[in-house]
């Protein structure tokens, strides 16, 4: 069975004997629609009435006047398979995702083509307008559902499959239930047969005290509803699923169509009528209830009652700043006042100096009409308007702009003959809030240690706070400066001196113009340090209406060297170690004089000096040739069939290669830069003479008292320097070079970052200085490209990523 065929099922029974009968006597023709609701299962007696509680019982047979629904079709599921326009049977192929789009979602979740005044809604305003109040049926009406344990109103009508429950106390105690049968009738033993059908709930207790009255004296009753009978009803016209039903006798008109789905699109929301007896007893419309909450004329229905959807009516289009864009149905004659009102009247940022009205001429073309709202609020609209309400322009009347670094950025009210000296007073107003936020700022310092030692001790070292370090995986060679001026203290750095936000760019600000006569946009640009500075009222440019005013940072505009704001760390054995600003022109050189020069400790050699601007240049190149090792790992895994490192699998040794390359990738260079400084410099003239840049920072430590051998030795470790001793010394302490070891490629990593290899000179016999680092790297042979990666990156891992590519590119 299809699933449409199963849903089809799943609301059909049969129409009892008696509907029918009420129905045939109202006059109705609904022989189809009987014939359907027959086919498939017998009537269901009257004693197994639905429970009003229960959800009602819908036959989904589909009147004469509409196409019928078979048990394994869906008429609107067919409906979807067809093009609304040509009435052609859709493919999969021919829907485009345009098509997919226009639907409108159902109660039930299937879906709707959109009607065709929505497909021209959507071409003239690019957007697809719902039908107002189709959304109200857009899910299971649990709040609607007829319940049983509803007050029974006074003017309830009793009838056949009512429980009346009856308590007598008294000269007589009695108290029964009793269940109105077919003939309207109820049986009280002792006492008789009473006709209660047709009585309102109000009369029922003083008819039955009467009828007890003939019987009995002295006694008192009162009377309550019980279990409430079942009516049927039919839905029929432009409803979601048309057909007959059975629901409790509490329901109303509101009630059914949420149980039905309620209308098509095609279906009217203004003029829903409810027959009785071949008379129209009530046009209800929706819109009283969608838009004043008004359900006064929602009435309780009876049975054989004949809920009518009839056709849409008019219908007209609003889109654009109202409160609810929609289309909306009319009734009766309806003016653009009065349509706005509809749609919730104009948002805040709605032009209501025009609008724009487009109309279909005589059934033959498409007109447009431009609208004065103030003045033509009671323009009559025909079926098919659609009228659109554009917002207000994004303009300011009368008003500067000023942005970009300023203390107080935003509009400003224009004046005649208004300069840029009225716009910003002074230079103070030239500096951001963000500057001033950051300057005030209170830093602390860390007054107990992180962690205490094995003793429990804190070590406390008050006003003392740890310099910053490299951290993680940085590298860039042997850090030996950062390494020994180091702080031993637990604590944290927590202070340090950087800018609170950039400085204003004096040489360059503009003024962005746009010309009233052809909407060009012109730039005049001025000087903010011969204006606030200088006072050169040559720069002190006039201002029109519209103008916007940015002032630039040295951030948003690159400077030349000698305008940019730098500041440059100190750190180790410095007089005074700190950071400093950096004078226009002044090099490094320069600079340690200034600040008072080095201490008698310092040693220069193994000084470290990073720049950010080499350190964005070094991430580059290690990324690239990152870049260049997964291309090499690829073409070997594709050549190599039986290539791995300790095991015959080859993809465990191509997993293990790229692993190492991703390590490599995280290695983060410093930016070091080698001031090729002589191992006996020791005073300030021997520091070469650098022009500074911002963020520079030179760490110059004490002397060192060890060396360091790694790689393939066989106690890699740090060896107590003597002087003198060379290269082989050093090795006979580490045991020597192990069987991995390639003898032939050892090399220094001096102390200032430099590197002494095998081919220029003897590397066994070169002299050792303090802070120096040898290296014993592994073998590495062509024919194992991946053993060769992995062995390479354990070296950039230990002695720095430029090292570790020298090594490789070497081979």
């Amino acid at each position: 069975m299809t699933e449409a065929a199963g849903r089809c099922l799943q609301h059909t029974t049969a129409v009892s004997k008696r509907a029918a009968a009420f129905v045939l006597s109202a006059g109705l023709v609904l022989a189809g629609s009987l014939a359907t609701a027959q086919t498939g299962a017998a009537p269901a007696p009257a004693a197994q009435a639905t429970p009003a509680q229960q959800a009602p019982t819908v036959n989904t047979g589909t009147p004469a006047a509409t196409q019928t629904r078979s048990a394994g079709s869906n008429t609107q599921q067919q409906q979807n398979n067809f093009d609304p326009v040509t009435g052609r049977r859709l493919t999969d192929t021919d829907r485009t995702p345009q098509d997919k789009d226009n639907t409108t979602v159902e109660r039930t979740g299937a879906t709707q083509p959109l009607s065709e005044f929505q497909q021209l809604v959507a071409t003239s305003t690019g957007r697809t307008l719902p039908i107002y109040g189709a959304s109200l049926f857009g899910g299971v009406p649990s709040t609607f559902a007829p319940v049983d344990d509803l007050a029974v109103a006074a003017d309830y009508t009793l009838g056949p499959g009512d429980q009346i429950h009856v308590q007598v106390f008294g000269q007589v105690n009695l108290d029964a239930t009793y269940n109105v049968d077919r003939t309207g009738s109820i049986f009280i033993p002792s006492v008789g047969t009473f006709h209660v059908a047709g009585l309102k709930f109000s009369q029922l207790a003083d008819y039955l005290r009467t009828q007890l009255g003939h019987v009995y004296r002295n006694f008192d009753l009162t009377v309550n509803m019980g279990q409430l009978r079942s009516i049927p009803v039919f839905i029929l016209g432009q409803a979601v699923r048309p057909g007959s039903y059975t629901i409790g006798s509490l329901s109303t008109l509101l009630n059914a169509l949420f149980a039905s789905g309620g209308p098509t699109p095609q279906g009217s929301l203004r003029d829903i009528q409810v027959k009785r007896a071949g008379k129209t007893v009530i046009d209800f419309d929706l819109y009283d209830l969608l838009l004043h909450g008004d359900k006064s004329n929602d009435i309780r229905l009876e049975p054989g009652d004949v809920i009518f959807i009839p056709q849409v009516g008019p219908q007209v289009a609003i889109s654009g700043s109202v409160s609810t864009p929609a289309i909306y149905e009319l009734h009766g004659e309806t003016s653009l006042k009065q349509l706005v009102d509809l749609a919730g009247g104009f948002t805040n940022v709605a032009s209501i100096a025009s609008a724009r009205l487009e109309r279909i001429y005589e059934h033959t073309e498409r007109s447009i009409i431009d609208l004065d709202l103030t003045a033509s609020a009671t323009t009559q609209l025909r079926n098919g308007d659609i009228v659109t309400i554009s917002p207000i322009l994004g303009r300011f009347k009368d008003a500067i702009t000023l942005r970009g670094n300023v203390a107080n950025p935003g509009r400003y009210v224009w004046h005649e003959g208004m300069r840029l000296l009225d716009l910003i007073p002074s230079r103070d107003a030239l500096v951001t809030r963000n500057y001033y936020d950051k300057l005030n700022q209170l830093g602390s310092v860390t007054t107990q240690a992180a962690n205490p030692d094995k003793t429990g001790e804190l070590g406390v070292r008050s006003g003392i706070v740890a310099a910053p370090t490299t951290g993680g995986n940085s590298s860039s060679g042997a850090p030996v400066a950062a390494a020994l001026t180091d702080t031993n203290t637990p604590f944290a750095a927590v202070n340090d001196v950087v800018l609170p936000a950039p400085d204003i760019d004096w040489s360059y600000a503009v003024i962005s113009r746009q010309s009233k006569v052809d909407l060009t946009t012109s730039l005049l640009a001025f000087s903010p340090g011969k204006l606030f500075l200088e006072g050169d009222q040559t720069q002190n440019l006039e201002l029109l209406p519209g103008d916007v005013v940015t002032i630039f940072s040295k951030a948003d505009i690159r400077v030349p060297v000698r305008q940019q704001t730098r500041f440059i760390r100190l750190e180790g054995e410095f007089n005074a170690p700190g950071t400093y600003s950096v004078l226009p022109g002044e090099t490094l050189r320069q600079l340690l004089r200034r600040v008072g020069g080095l201490t008698p400790d310092a040693y220069l050699f193994a000084s470290q000096f990073t720049r950010e601007s080499t350190r964005r240049v070094e991430v580059q190149r290690q990324q690239d040739f990152a870049d260049s090792l997964d291309a090499q790992i690829a073409s070997a895994t594709a050549s190599l069939a039986n290539s791995a490192i300790g095991t015959n699998d080859p993809t465990a040794s191509t997993a293990d290669a790229r692993q190492a390359v991703a390590r490599l990738r995280r290695i983060q260079p410093m930016g070091r830069i080698v001031l090729s400084l002589l191992p006996d410099s020791r005073t300030v003239d021997d520091v070469p003479d650098l022009v500074l840049e911002d963020g520079d920072r030179f760490i110059v430590p004490r002397t060192p008292s060890s060396v360091s051998v790694q790689g393939q030795v066989y106690n890699a470790n740090a060896f107590l320097f003597e002087r003198g001793k060379r290269v082989k010394g050093y090795l006979h302490q580490a045991g020597g070079p192990d069987r991995l070891a390639d003898k032939k490629r050892m090399f220094v990593v001096r102390a200032d970052g430099s590197v002494y290899s095998q081919q220029y000179g003897n590397v066994v016999h070169a002299n050792i200085f303090p802070g120096d680092t040898i290296v014993v790297p592994p073998i590495l042979t062509r024919s194992n490209l991946l053993r060769n990666i992995i062995g390479l990156t354990s070296v950039a891992s230990s002695v720095g990523f430029n090292l570790a590519a020298l090594v490789y590119l070497t081979r």
